[in-house]
């Protein structure tokens, strides 16, 4: 008998996570997807609007026992997984004093933590052809006054997509770092501008949408590319960090975000 072919995607109750969801029903042939995030409710709205075959698991990924579910459901069902999308992630807008010392915590347990321990946990389960997709941000690209822990926390996961796609070439795994630019219709902005002062940024022009950046990551990650800069901003960002010190690139962001 053959494993179920699934795809795993966290995050999933809201913005790039549930249009990776939606797009992977019309794109893949799968026999299910597990989709993961802390808003049950919304995990079952999602159930009735798609084709493929959905188990929804609410949990918390920022608490450690959340991972055992993982586990004992992967060790009873044994799927074969072709997508693993650790989508999951949010990040806050202010000044280090702006911003609690649980928020901090979260942002890294979620954005680097969750992402770290759900791609070790699903790895075994994937075989030649699988695709991870590891949601990172431009943010990563450099670091970010008045946006630190967020953008630490995204260098980390991209540095961490990078070494891992190495490791995993000669299984035939791809590991696609994902680095979108603000996305204007998720709820990433309002979560991350609700601090005690969200007038560090602004503006933010020229933000992408969220069908796009999926549409694009998922071409990229079937192309088995590195790195996913799913829009013209990122991309000349991509590039402009690897050639301009931190120092003036912190600099130009200084003069961006004041627009």
């Amino acid at each position: 008998m053959s494993k179920k072919k699934i795809a795993i995607i966290t995050g999933a109750s809201s913005g790039l996570g549930k249009e990776f969801v939606r797009q992977l029903d019309q794109k893949e042939r799968l026999d299910e997807m597990w989709i993961i995030a802390r808003r049950e409710e919304r995990l079952n709205e999602l159930c009735s609007q798609i084709s493929t075959a959905l188990r929804p698991i609410s949990l918390d990924l920022t608490k450690m026992d959340s991972f055992q579910v993982i586990h004992n459901l992967l060790e009873t069902e044994q799927p074969n997984v072709r997508f693993l999308i650790n989508s999951a992630g949010f990040g806050k807008i202010g000044s280090w004093k702006d911003i609690s010392m649980n928020d901090c915590n979260n942002m890294i347990d979620l954005n680097c933590r969750a992402a770290v321990n759900m791609t070790q946990l699903v790895l075994p389960f994937m075989s030649r052809g699988a695709n991870v997709l590891e949601i990172c941000s431009t943010a990563g690209f450099q670091p970010f006054p008045y946006l630190n822990v967020y953008s630490a926390s995204k260098a980390f996961l991209y540095r961490y997509s990078r070494a891992l796609r190495v490791e995993l070439l000669g299984a035939g795994i791809h590991v696609t770092a994902v680095c979108p630019y603000w996305v204007k219709d998720t709820e990433f902005i309002g979560t991350a501008q609700n601090t005690g002062n969200s007038t560090y940024i602004r503006h933010f022009p020229l933000a992408s949408r969220e069908k796009n950046v999926v549409r694009h990551a998922l071409i990229d990650s079937e192309l088995g590319l590195p790195v996913s800069t799913p829009g013209l901003v990122c991309t000349v960002h991509r590039i402009a960090a690897k050639f301009i010190p931190s120092e003036i690139m912190m600099g130009i962001w200084s003069l961006l975000r004041r627009l």
